[in-house]
């Protein structure tokens, strides 16, 4: 089944020419069927890229998932035009007194700073807040899942000596979890953040079971009971050349920044990346949707609590 999006978000010719079965709006009227309505809070700085990104996975499964696009009130965009905001977004405001199958947090560009201090935090605890009754499952993404764990259950986060960067390898441990069904008993995933969580913070809370870590740093995927919430500390959903982008960006400003981990041949970055998470990406993402959006929520969506 295809993914239903806005007629004219920009990720619709990329996800055509990828032979990603796409539905529009104009489309989706014409059919009788109740989609995955999923939510998706996109704190990244590239909206369109992450967009994009997303609705390449969210849209690679049998269910019919209908996207919308929702930013923070108490910051403004600055990497991606006002006239895109306003065309495809809308804010908590508008959105709060609707229910949803499924919610995407996604990373942001603030690890370093105390959470506290980044300016949509009131509104981001709101929105965490909101979610425990209003959404069937909430995804949450690297830093977005960060905040999560802080604001659900009082897990700080510590900086890192130097940037955890690159394609790293990381290992199954729960072996039963649907969320990691089909997964490899060690996988590759994309992660690029300055901080971590400890293991022994997580262990803490009984309700939260680590189900993968990353074997260069801590835990990566973790879920309470039933799938409510799941916290990926990483980037499955990155294209190839986002972690290339990266790189290139803090090199040739001057920045400190290694060569991503596993990522170019021999660690040669004049050569093409090597792409070796994208299997998992899929089954991450497919896994979620039928396991704990799909199978879960009800089919009269007012009754999601």
């Amino acid at each position: 089944m295809p993914i239903k999006i806005p007629n004219d978000l920009p990720a619709t010719r990329t996800l055509h020419e990828e032979n990603i079965f796409v539905m529009t709006e104009t489309r989706a009227m014409t059919q009788d069927i109740r989609p995955l309505k999923i939510l998706v809070l996109n704190l990244m700085p590239k909206k369109i890229e992450t967009e994009t990104q997303l609705a390449r996975l969210l849209g690679n499964t049998p269910l019919q998932v209908e996207l919308e696009f929702l930013q923070t009130a108490t910051h403004k965009a600055t990497h991606t035009s006002e006239e895109h905001m306003l065309a495809f977004y809308k804010t908590f405001d508008e959105v709060k007194d609707r229910k949803f199958d499924g919610m995407v947090i996604t990373g942001a560009p603030v690890e370093k700073m105390e959470f506290e201090e980044v300016e949509y935090w009131d509104e981001l605890c709101e929105i965490f807040e909101w979610s425990k009754t209003h959404v069937t499952s909430s995804f949450h993404i690297c830093w977005g899942a960060q905040a999560a764990l802080y604001y659900h259950f009082g897990i700080g986060k510590q900086l890192l000596p130097e940037k955890l960067f690159g394609v790293l390898r990381h290992k199954v441990e729960y072996k039963n979890s649907m969320l990691l069904r089909g997964f490899d008993d060690i996988f590759y995933a994309p992660q690029s953040r300055h901080t971590t969580i400890e293991r022994s913070d997580v262990e803490a809370h009984p309700e939260l079971k680590i189900l993968a870590s990353c074997l260069d740093d801590g835990v990566f995927a973790m879920i309470t009971p039933n799938g409510k919430q799941v916290f990926i500390t990483g980037h499955p959903e990155y294209d190839p050349l986002t972690l290339h982008n990266e790189y290139f960006r803090d090199k040739n400003a001057g920045l400190p920044i290694s060569v991503p981990k596993n990522y170019y041949p021999n660690d040669d970055d004049t050569q093409p990346p090597m792409v070796t998470w994208r299997s998992h990406a899929n089954l991450l993402y497919s896994n979620w949707l039928n396991y704990f959006v799909y199978q879960t929520t009800p089919f009269d969506i007012s009754q999601i609590k």
